[in-house]
């Protein structure tokens, strides 16, 4: 059972590149889960923990581990996000895209910096601290912090339907697009071109809602739309 998860367990080669099983079907749930949210559809959180699992093996067997970690996240976020927008539609509910202040905009792009810092200097010592979980040194631990914190916030705030969330995944996925590359993944870096264009479309589309129905009485802007179901 646990073989059907090795990067070294090979569903098929593309060009000379080997994809494993758990590489290939997590992108399919991912790019699923991904193309869900951007059409507010409440499948995207079942869908997306199914991909969460695939990817913590795959990143912990490449050395990712901020990676990894992320996906644990990912795992509690998605249960959040699925029960949060299961409550508005069962108390009928619209739920509202929401854009923040810039005052709260810049206190997340700070706490976003920071705790990526230190996040940065944690994983790149976390194979001296834990050598029997984490044997092998952080490849890249700073942008994979960056990236992993970036998405740790982007997760949260799409889970709140909040505009800015895309403009976090748009720079997550211009980074992972390199990174996975460097590091051999090119499907997974491939995948990353296609969550661009998701992002991108999810932005063009929420700030459409944004602007639809103005909120006069609100210091955000906010659009009601539906939940997705």
């Amino acid at each position: 059972m646990l073989n059907f998860f090795s990067i070294n367990h090979v569903a098929f080669t593309v060009l000379q590149y080997p994809m494993s099983y758990v590489e290939f079907l997590g992108t399919i749930f991912y790019i699923w889960s991904v193309w869900l949210i951007a059409q507010k559809k409440m499948l995207t959180w079942p869908v997306g923990i199914v991909s969460v699992i695939l990817y913590a093996f795959l990143f912990y067997q490449i050395r990712l581990y901020s990676d990894f970690l992320e996906q644990l996240y990912y795992l509690g976020a998605s249960v959040y996000g699925w029960w949060f927008w299961d409550k508005k539609k069962k108390e009928d509910q619209e739920i509202a895209v929401v854009r923040g202040t810039l005052k709260n905009n810049i206190f997340w792009l700070a706490g976003i910096l920071i705790v990526s810092g230190f996040t940065g200097l944690l994983m790149g010592r976390i194979h001296l601290i834990l050598p029997k979980i984490f044997p092998q040194p952080a490849d890249f631990p700073f942008w994979d912090a960056f990236t992993t914190i970036s998405s740790f916030a982007a997760m949260f705030l799409l889970a709140r339907k909040r505009f800015e969330s895309w403009l976090l995944w748009i720079v997550v996925d211009v980074i992972g697009i390199v990174l996975y590359y460097v590091k051999g993944v090119k499907f997974l870096s491939l995948l990353y071109v296609f969550l661009l264009l998701i992002a991108l479309k999810g932005f063009l589309s929420w700030r459409s809602s944004l602007h639809s129905v103005p909120n006069p009485g609100d210091n955000r802007s906010t659009a009601h739309i539906g939940n997705g179901q």
